[in-house]
C-alpha cells in the first residue's frame, strides 16, 4: 500500500476489505481514547467538587463550556485543513494533544488551572472526528457507511464505560489525580499506531469516482469554503433537520452522561465504585448495542425506504421519552438501576445514522468540513451547554428540593430529546430518494 503525501494527494493504494475494517479498528480506538479522557470528569466530578469545594455551575463549566468551545471552534479550520492535506497526520497529532493535556489535569491546583487544561484537552480533540469521519466515508460506500460510521460511534460507549470503570477504581484506590494519569497516557501508544499503520484513502474511493482534486491549502479561501459548508448544511433539507435534531439530542445525551454518576450518587447512595462498575456495564452493553443496532437498522430499513435511515432515530426518541421520565421520577434503586438500560440503548441509536447522512449528503471535497460544522454546532451547543445548564439548573432548584435537584434537573432537560426526534422525522421525510436534495 502506498503513502500520501504530506498535501493529501491521494495516488493509488490498494484498500482491501481486511485494512479497511483494520482502519476502521484503529480509528475506533482513537475515539475511545478522546471519549476516555473526555468523559473522565462526569466519573471524578464529586472528588474533585469535594476537594476544590466547587458549585454545580462551576462544575458544569469544567465539563461543559471550558471543554467545548474551542473543541467546537477549533473544528472547522481543522476540517479545512483535513481536506486539503493527510488526515491521518492530523489525527495523530490530535490525539498527541489531548493524551498530553489530559495527564496534565494530574497536577492543577484548583478550578482555574483546571480549566485551562480541559481546554486543552478540547483543542487536541477537535481534530480528530472530522478527519476521521471522512477517512471511514471514503473507505466505505454509502450502503455501508451507517454501519461503519455506527461502529465508529462505539468509541462513544466503549470511553465513557472505561473512564468509568478505570476512573472509579484508580480514584478510590489512588486518588482523582493519578486518574487522569492512567486514561492519558495510552493515547500516546494510540497515537504512534495510527501514525505507522494507517494510510490515506483516495478521496471519494468508495463512491466510484476517481479520486477528487484537492487544492492547496489556502487559508484566504478558507472564509468561503466554510460559508459554503454551512450553506450545504441548511439548504439541504435532509441536512439542515439532521443537523438540528442530533443537536438537541447532544445537548440531552451530554448532560446525562456528564451527570450522571453524580446522580446516581446523590439520589440513590451509590458509592463512586457501585457507579463505576454499573454504569460501565449499562454504557458499554446497552450503549454499544443500542449503537450498532441503530446503525444496522438504518442501513437494512433504509434500503427498501431512505426515509427509515432518519425514522428509526425518531422512532427511537420517541419511544424513549416515557421511559425517561419513569426513570427519574422512581425513587427505588433497584428499578431504576433496570429502567436506566433501555433509555440508554435507545438513546445511542442516532450516532450511526447521524454521521453517516452527513457524510452522504456531503461533496466529496467538503466532507470532512461538513462534518465539522455539524460538530461545531453540535459541540457548542450540546458539549457546551449541555452539562452547563444541568449545573445551572441544579443549583437554582437547590432551594426547593434540595439533595434532589440534580435528578429534576436532568429530568426537565429531557424532554429536549423529543424536539430532537421531530427534526429527525422531518429529516426522513424530506428524503424522498437516494439522490434527494
Amino acid at each position: 500500500m502506498t503513502d500520501t503525501t504530506s498535501s493529501g494527494a491521494s495516488p493509488a493504494v490498494e484498500i482491501t476489505p481486511a485494512y479497511r475494517r483494520y482502519a476502521l479498528f484503529v480509528l475506533l480506538l482513537a475515539y475511545v481514547s478522546s471519549y476516555v479522557d473526555r468523559q473522565i470528569m462526569g466519573v471524578l466530578l464529586e472528588p474533585i467538587r469535594n476537594e476544590f469545594l466547587l458549585t454545580d455551575t462551576q462544575m458544569g463549566f469544567l465539563g461543559g463550556i471550558a471543554f467545548g468551545i474551542f473543541y467546537a471552534t477549533l473544528g472547522i479550520p481543522i476540517a479545512f485543513l483535513a481536506d486539503r492535506w493527510n488526515r491521518r497526520n492530523i489525527i495523530t497529532a490530535a490525539i498527541t494533544v489531548w493524551s498530553f493535556m489530559t495527564v496534565a489535569c494530574a497536577f492543577v491546583g484548583g478550578f482555574w488551572t483546571l480549566a485551562a487544561a480541559r481546554v486543552g484537552v478540547g483543542v487536541g480533540e477537535a481534530g480528530s472526528s472530522p478527519p476521521s469521519h471522512s477517512m471511514i466515508a471514503d473507505l466505505y460506500p454509502a450502503e455501508e457507511r451507517s454501519g461503519a460510521l455506527a461502529i465508529y460511534a462505539l468509541g462513544v460507549y466503549i470511553g465513557i464505560m472505561v473512564g468509568f470503570l478505570v476512573g472509579a477504581y484508580v480514584a478510590h484506590d489512588y486518588g482523582w489525580r493519578m486518574a487522569f494519569v492512567v486514561v492519558g497516557a495510552p493515547g500516546l501508544l494510540i497515537a504512534l499506531l495510527v501514525r505507522f499503520t494507517l494510510k490515506e484513502p483516495p478521496r471519494g474511493h468508495s463512491d466510484g469516482a476517481a479520486p477528487a482534486e484537492v487544492g492547496p491549502i489556502d487559508w484566504d479561501t478558507a472564509k468561503t469554503q466554510v460559508k459554503a459548508g454551512f450553506a450545504h448544511l441548511w439548504n439541504d433539507k435532509v441536512s439542515r433537520h439532521v443537523v438540528i435534531g442530533v443537536t438537541l439530542v447532544s445537548f440531552v445525551g451530554y448532560g446525562g452522561a456528564y451527570w450522571g454518576a453524580a446522580f446516581f450518587i446523590r439520589s440513590h447512595g451509590m458509592t463512586l465504585i457501585e457507579v463505576g462498575q454499573y454504569l460501565a456495564a449499562v454504557i458499554g452493553g446497552a450503549g454499544v448495542f443500542g449503537a450498532i443496532t441503530g446503525g444496522r437498522l438504518a442501513d437494512k430499513l433504509g434500503a427498501k425506504d431512505p426515509r427509515w435511515t432518519m425514522w428509526i432515530v425518531a422512532f427511537a426518541k420517541f419511544v424513549a421519552a416515557p421511559i425517561i421520565v419513569f426513570f427519574f421520577l422512581e425513587m427505588d434503586t433497584s428499578v431504576a438501576l433496570i429502567i436506566y438500560i433501555p433509555t440508554v440503548l435507545l438513546g445511542a441509536f442516532y450516532l450511526g445514522p447521524s454521521f453517516a447522512m452527513i457524510q452522504t449528503r456531503a461533496p466529496v471535497q467538503m466532507r470532512a468540513l461538513c462534518s465539522a460544522i455539524m460538530l461545531f454546532i453540535l459541540n457548542i451547543i450540546g458539549l457546551g451547554f449541555g452539562p452547563q445548564a444541568v449545573g445551572l439548573l441544579s443549583d437554582a432548584l437547590a432551594p426547593a428540593y434540595g439533595q434532589e435537584s440534580l435528578r429534576y434537573a436532568l429530568l426537565l432537560l429531557s424532554f429536549i430529546s423529543v424536539w430532537g426526534g421531530v427534526h429527525y422525522y422531518l429529516a426522513g421525510k424530506h428524503l424522498v430518494s437516494a439522490d434527494a436534495k
